[in-house]
């Protein structure tokens, strides 16, 4: 009758799992309290600040506007030098590290178009193109696919930034450059002006995406579809007691195991119980 396993049995057995599952929690807390990660979190939080002061649509609330966007974009660069430096790229980061930067960007980009600084059909296009992309690489990431972001896209990613800052402060500004009076500068001009540009090496940079997911997967299903060197393994032959019994083998893999058979005993050799026997008479 077999024996089921009493509670404290399982009860032991399911203590790895617990203990997995807490390290796990506690990994996960600590790579949400390193410094990569809380300047992470502190960017997120700039998003609604820097909404706030764009709303007001005063010089001063679009000037403060601008500052909190441009302070949240270096938090950005230096959060994964630091993530580097330190030593602690934890899966959290790579997850959040993106997603505030596409936020921030998003979230400026809506609010500039009933503000009459960037037309709506710039921004869907933008917006189009960094969901596409990210959807792009989750797929790729589930694929075991990388993909590194190319020239086309950081170029994007500089003249973006730029472009949104000066769209951001938006009111004419009066410069001076080393004592030569530049004139009163109209930074919703320069800032369309960039964005526009910015618009080129976005629909350039998705399309290279785009063509390098499509030959690294080709790349895969090759590789997987590469046939396979297999062995052949001769036919064997074992005699046993005059008799040979053969096991052929077919595909590279036997079809069973070679049992000898036994040999026959002679009649001359007589059996324990007729040993008992002839001891008795």
């Amino acid at each position: 009758m077999a024996r089921t396993p009493s509670k404290a049995g399982s009860s032991r057995a399911d203590r790895p799992d617990v203990a997995e599952r807490k390290r796990r929690r506690r990994s996960l807390a600590e790579d949400a309290l390193n410094i990569p990660n809380l300047l992470t979190f502190g960017r997120i939080l700039m998003i609604p600040l820097c909404l706030w002061f764009l709303h007001r649509g005063t010089p001063e609330g679009c000037y403060w506007a601008g500052f909190v966007f441009m302070f949240a974009s270096l938090t950005d660069a230096l959060d994964g030098y630091l993530a580097r430096k330190l030593g602690v790229v934890s899966v959290l980061g790579k997850f959040l590290d993106p997603l505030a930067d596409k936020l921030l960007v998003m979230a400026c980009l809506v609010e500039l178009v009933p503000m009459g600084r960037i037309p709506g059909w710039a921004t869907v296009i933008l917006l189009a193109r960094e969901l596409s992309i990210t959807g792009l690489r989750s797929v790729a990431a589930s694929e075991g696919v990388v993909i590194a972001a190319g020239q086309e896209g950081k170029t994007k990613t500089a003249l973006q930034m730029i472009g949104l800052v000066a769209l951001i402060v938006g009111y004419p500004v009066h410069l001076q450059y080393a004592g030569i009076d530049l004139g009163i500068v109209d930074l919703i001009r320069i800032g369309q002006a960039f964005i526009y540009l910015s618009l080129i090496f976005s629909v350039t940079s998705g399309v290279q995406y785009v063509q390098l997911f499509g030959e690294a997967v080709d790349a895969k299903e090759k590789a997987r579809k590469k046939p396979r060197s297999s062995s052949i393994h001769p036919k064997r032959e074992l005699e046993a007691g005059g008799g040979s019994v053969g096991s052929s083998v077919a595909d590279g893999a036997e079809k069973g195991p070679i049992v000898p058979r036994p040999a026959p005993v002679p009649s001359e050799i007589a059996t324990p119980a007729e040993a008992r026997n002839a001891e008795e008479s």
